[in-house]
């Protein structure tokens, strides 16, 4: 590919095509079963565990909740089959990222959200290979093959024809070694940034209940009946000769309580349009299309930041009438376990994508707590927020770091090749102090939002005592 063949590579190293790379063995490079060939009408209590996309959590491979498929339907679909040392790229959702099967996980069948390569040992390391498809050099070719819909996919086809930089077995080890104490850097501050994720949610579930029970006994609502919703733009080439051109928000911007303005990027609409669905500081973005079931129904509030700033067809726009709800309360409840039960059970499958409509979520059944409750808890999360905002410049850094090292590595920088060059140990310093200061971050990250919790907490109770 063009972009790999623009950097050049250090003696003794030299380009080579994944299937170059691949072992000899029948289904060495394969993809996950196709359509009906594997549904959820196969999962069963035990068996042959299966790799979906649900296991893919915040850009990490997650095996805490397996499904699992007979000893005969694996057989059925042995080309589809993993086990530890093979490398999955993600062909669906979030496209490109690769995980190298751990031995915790001896055999697997990974489904349709899924590539595999298994390495031929001979020429390449299995760890170097899934931090060397990760990295920027690499993805930045992936980025070029990926159909860029609101269902992001990875052909096998494709895949098998992105090229990476391939040094002597004995500098992948020690590329391998060294950019796994940065990952380890990496992962400690996703770590940090889960955590407070988690005390949200305990705080949530303190103060209001479970979502699904309602044990508190709040009188409920139709979204519909506390909120105008309404849907986006669909996109179009003709938009391309609309007068007015504005910034639009689509799926890769909306998280689960998260904005990511990282890309904004720019459609045509009418003045007619605009007024529609201009959006406003507080408004409620609901995903309504992914290949991920998982993901469908995510939201977050909008925060304002960006001004005339519009949305597309695949964001639901909630605008709540703040005289009976807290945006950040109903963000939270939807992205809890009620609201992720009711679109998930709701959703409609056409193709592998999975969508809501906006009469799904005017439907939705949403717990109306008192509103200054409401307001205590988005006072928490906002402080909350101001950690968040800490760790994920922290994270940034994290990720700077790595790629740094990598492109370092892949210049042939960490090997020195006269007395001038820095040393990798001065790497391994930097990649040392950073990861005990991340970790001293995490445990007072960690104090503070436990303090907040039970802070809340003791509201939740006084406030259930109040006259109201």
């Amino acid at each position: 590919m063009s972009i790999a063949k623009a950097n050049k590579l250090p003696n003794g190293w030299r380009w080579v095509k994944l299937e170059e790379i691949a072992d000899k063995s029948h289904y060495a490079l394969s993809s996950g079963p196709f359509g009906s060939n594997l549904t959820s009408a196969h999962y069963q209590n035990t068996g042959v565990p299966v790799l979906r996309g649900l296991n893919i959590s915040d850009g990490q491979l997650s095996l805490e909740d397996l499904k699992f498929i007979s000893e005969e339907k694996a057989k059925e679909l042995a080309r589809s089959e993993v086990k530890p040392g093979d490398v999955v790229v993600v062909a669906v959702g979030a496209s490109g990222l690769a995980f190298q099967i751990p031995e915790s996980l001896p055999r697997a069948i990974m489904s349709q959200n899924f590539n595999k390569i298994t390495p031929d040992l001979s020429q390449v390391n299995a760890k170097y290979l899934e931090i060397c498809l990760n990295s920027d050099i690499v993805q930045s070719q992936l980025k070029q093959e990926i159909t860029d819909t609101v269902r992001t996919f990875l052909s096998l086809t494709k895949l098998k024809d992105v090229e990476i930089p391939l040094p002597p077995l004995a500098e992948q080890k020690r590329i391998a070694a060294i950019a796994q104490k940065a990952d380890r850097l990496r992962r400690t501050r996703r770590y940090a940034l889960q955590l407070s994720d988690t005390y949200l949610r305990s705080v949530f579930l303190e103060m209001f209940g479970d979502p699904i029970a309602n044990p508190k006994g709040w009188k409920t609502k139709l979204l519909d009946e506390i909120s105008e919703v309404q849907g986006g733009l669909q996109l179009s080439q003709k938009r391309d000769n609309l007068e007015l051109k504005l910034p639009y928000l689509r799926v890769a911007n909306v998280y689960r309580n998260k904005l990511d303005l990282s890309e904004i990027k720019i459609i045509g609409l009418t003045k007619e349009e605009f007024i529609r669905v201009k959006l406003q500081k507080d408004d409620i973005l609901i995903v309504e299309g992914h290949g991920n079931a998982a993901e469908i129904g995510r939201c977050a509030v909008w925060d304002g930041s960006i001004k005339d700033c519009v949305h597309q067809n695949h964001l639901i726009r909630v605008r709540v009438n703040l005289k009976i709800v807290n945006s950040a309360y109903l963000s939270h409840y939807i992205n809890n376990s009620g609201g992720q039960k009711y679109f998930h059970t709701s959703s409609n499958t056409t193709s592998g994508l999975n969508t809501i409509s906006t009469g799904i979520v005017k439907q939705c059944i949403v717990p109306i707590p008192p509103l200054p409750l409401q307001e205590k808890f988005a006072q928490i999360v906002q402080k909350f927020e101001r950690i968040r905002t800490q760790q994920r410049e922290g994270a940034r850094q994290a990720e700077h770091l790595f790629q740094t090292l990598l492109h370092r590595a892949f210049r042939g920088e960490l090997t020195p090749q006269d007395s001038n060059d820095e040393p990798a140990s001065l790497l391994l310093e930097q990649i040392g102090a950073e990861q005990a200061q991340a970790e001293a971050e995490a445990k007072a990250a960690t104090q503070t939002m436990g303090d907040a919790a039970e802070y809340g907490g003791t509201k939740a109770k006084q406030q259930d005592t109040e006259p109201i």
